[in-house]
């Protein structure tokens, strides 16, 4: 009986104590919790951390924090504007004719055989400290002559004792670039550089032979900091590439380092452990559970921006101008595949910032008279913030223009592509199915871009008509759209035969929406008597369709590289034809007219003649109606009051060091937030008191007995 007390006891101890420290739900161990640490998420594990190959945005969150490009975009200035990152300067090219005489800079593109651009990057810059660079006392590279039994249990970078450091030099970029050239690691933009980078394409052909060492005439070191890049052909838009992860530098000595067999078969390679000079490094990269970035002990010293755009010091964006960056020391990704426990983490001030899904939209944001977003009530109480931006991306939807239906540029082809852009009413699909978040395009340019003009100017006359009493543009009826469709030879949806009008959609979407959304695009193409079959398949036969020309209509999109109009204009040249050329074309379109103009266009600079050219070429596109022209996301973003300077930024990267967390905000909000439930506890506590007194009584009636 006195052991049946004690336990009695010890429980009711324990129960006192948790009633005292409440019910802990906090995700984060109690040593982080009052730390300036970044959490965020990320739902599919990153395939590739080498820049020379990494083409994808979810890899780029990461690779853009810790490789430095030659440049960057300014961080708050809108539209965005290159400055420099690792160089000293903007580089200005000069062009040279065939028999090498300098010409002036606003010289025609057909002038031009040679485009220098030198860059010079500042002296001092330091790589994050890497066992690639760690030296034994007589200088050798330390971990340059590996067996398997040197490296025997090893899985990470960090598991290695020694790391060194080194600064950054010129040939480190020229031998990236060198890399893309490499047949052997399939660079996705290869086929581009190699059209514009002197020899690029031949010294790729020398290395598939075994000939490493060819002459490649496109790049070199000029001197220790300076190196020079030639393109055979005036290209502006080439200053964009050299903010991209593709021309960030690579040194040698890690290559060398993980091309070593024993690395190699512990799978500890560039493309799961990165070395840079950018302000973090990985320190645990469990790509199935968490990625952990920390601050490199190695980054020189950076200055916040101390200006912005119109707006930016009333959202307190320069309240840390010229303070040194980064503010926060690490950043904590967990792996989060479903979205509601993600976003009930957020609410809880478990993570730092979220997106907003269809699920979610409604209880999360709020509109007012005028149609403005703002946050719900519930958020507003919690002083989250929410940033919109419209993303520098295109959405559409691609006619094959080689098919035999849908296809071809005779007028009565015209009017069934039109006939079909007017009945899919994008205004309301953006209503229903994005709950706003989208701007109806009129043309392949989104707004940011050169050459996107608003207003009457700008609409698509084809299927829109401008009402000035609203000053806004008006979608063409579905009685026009019918007559369309009778003049292009299916009165009613029937062609001259009585046979119906059948045009096939090829498609990838299988997510809870997707029916919903099929049923909307056949509902309204019903309208106009087209009847549409929906042909769903997995992502791999689907490309092979689109590649092979296998289709009639798909859903598409492109999202910036850098923000020029000829780096979209391009989805339409006629040379681009995924089908004739594997391109990125995925229309087939081919306009002798368009290509002509396109070819004058891509290699200007901004200017009112190069205005002129992409007007004309919208006009085509919009004449032609080889896409439907669908919209240009609008991201609707959330963040907590304690992080500070979150700006939406959808070009170049590297934007964590801006970010700062108040931690006595998040601490006092998660807190009061997230108080423990105490109630079952006083239960637990009331129901063992009351079980313990048949005991009790039973020992006080043996006690008295034996008194």
């Amino acid at each position: 009986m006195t052991s049946y007390t004690s336990r009695c006891c010890i429980a009711f101890m324990a129960l006192v104590f948790l009633i005292s420290c409440g019910v802990p739900n906090n995700p984060y161990p109690k040593s982080e919790r009052n730390e300036e640490i970044y959490y965020s998420t990320f739902v599919e594990e990153p395939k590739h951390f080498d820049p020379a190959i990494s083409y994808s945005s979810d890899e780029y969150r990461f690779l853009q924090q810790i490789y430095e490009p030659p440049l960057r975009y300014h961080y708050l200035k809108r539209p965005y504007t290159l400055i420099p990152l690792t160089a000293e300067a903007v580089p200005q090219p000069r062009y040279y004719d065939a028999r090498g005489r300098q010409l002036a800079s606003e010289a025609p593109a057909a002038s031009v055989a040679r485009a220098v651009y030198e860059i010079r990057i500042r002296p001092g810059i330091m790589y994050q400290p890497h066992p690639c660079f760690a030296k034994t006392e007589s200088g050798a590279l330390r971990y340059h002559d590996l067996e398997g039994a040197d490296v025997s249990g090893f899985d990470e970078i960090k598991d290695f004792l020694m790391t060194g450091t080194r600064e950054l030099i010129a040939d480190d970029y020229v031998h990236q670039i060198k890399r893309m050239a490499d047949p052997g690691l399939s660079c996705p933009i290869f086929s581009t550089l190699a059209d514009y980078i002197l020899g690029m394409e031949t010294y790729s052909a020398a290395i598939a032979n075994g000939q490493a060492d060819a002459p490649f005439p496109g790049v070199e070191v000029v001197d220790r900091y300076t190196y020079r890049i030639i393109l055979n052909a005036k290209y502006p838009q080439f200053v964009y590439w050299l903010a991209m992860p593709f021309f960030s530098p690579m040194p040698k000595e890690a290559i060398d380092f993980y091309n070593q067999p024993a690395m190699k078969e512990r799978n500890i390679t560039i493309d799961r452990f990165p070395v840079g000079t950018g302000a973090y490094r990985i320190e645990t990269l469990l790509a199935h559970k968490e990625i952990v970035l920390v601050k490199n002990e190695n980054f020189r010293v950076e200055r916040y921006p101390s200006s912005g755009e119109p707006g930016d010091r009333e959202a307190g964006l320069l309240d840390d101008a010229w303070e040194v960056v980064p503010f926060i020391p690490k950043v904590v990704y967990k792996l989060e595949k479903e979205y509601i426990p993600r976003w009930n983490k957020f609410l809880q001030g478990y993570y730092d910032s979220s997106g907003i899904s269809s699920d979610t939209f409604d209880s999360a944001i709020a509109f007012n008279e005028t149609g403005d977003p703002s946050t719900s009530e519930e958020l507003k109480a919690k002083h989250i913030v929410l940033r919109t931006s419209v993303e520098p991306t295109t959405i559409y939807l691609a006619f094959n223009m080689l098919d035999d239906t849908v296809g071809g540029y005779t007028p009565e082809k015209r009017k069934l592509r039109q006939a079909i852009s007017i009945a899919l009413n994008y205004e309301e699909y953006i209503e229903i199915f994005r709950n706003g978040r989208g701007v109806v395009s009129h043309s392949p340019l989104p707004p940011g871009i050169f050459g996107y003009e608003e207003g009457e100017a700008g609409i698509n006359p084809y299927l829109y008509n401008w009402d000035a009493s609203t000053n806004r543009p008006i979608r063409k009826s579905i009685e026009e759209a019918r007559q369309l469709l009778a003049e292009a030879g299916y009165p009613g949806g029937q062609d001259r035969k009585g046979n119906p009008l059948i045009v096939s959609f090829d498609n990838t979407w299988t997510s809870a929406g997707a029916t919903s959304q099929l049923t909307w695009m056949r509902n309204k193409l019903e309208q106009i008597g087209v009847t549409m079959e929906s042909r769903t398949t997995d992502y791999n036969r689907f490309r092979d369709k689109v590649k092979n020309g296998n289709f009639q209509i798909i859903y598409w999109g492109w999202h910036a590289d850098y923000p020029d109009a000829e780096n979209f204009l391009f989805l339409l040249y006629g040379p681009n034809s995924k089908t004739l050329h594997d391109g990125e074309n995925a229309a087939n379109y081919d306009n002798p007219e368009y290509n002509r103009l396109f070819e004058d266009m891509k290699n200007m600079e901004n200017s009112p003649d190069r205005l002129a050219r992409i007007r004309e070429m919208n006009r085509l596109l919009q004449r032609d109606a080889p896409w439907v022209f669908v919209y240009h996301p609008v991201t609707f973003g959330l963040s907590h009051q304690w992080l500070k300077n979150n700006k939406p930024s959808s070009l170049g990267g590297g934007n964590f060091k801006y970010l700062r967390i108040d931690i006595d905000q998040r601490s006092g909000s998660r807190q009061a937030w997230n108080k423990p439930i105490v109630w079952p506890i006083w239960l637990c506590l009331g129901l063992l008191i009351l079980g313990t007194i048949p005991a009790a009584i039973t020992i006080w009636k043996r006690e008295r007995g034996t008194q």
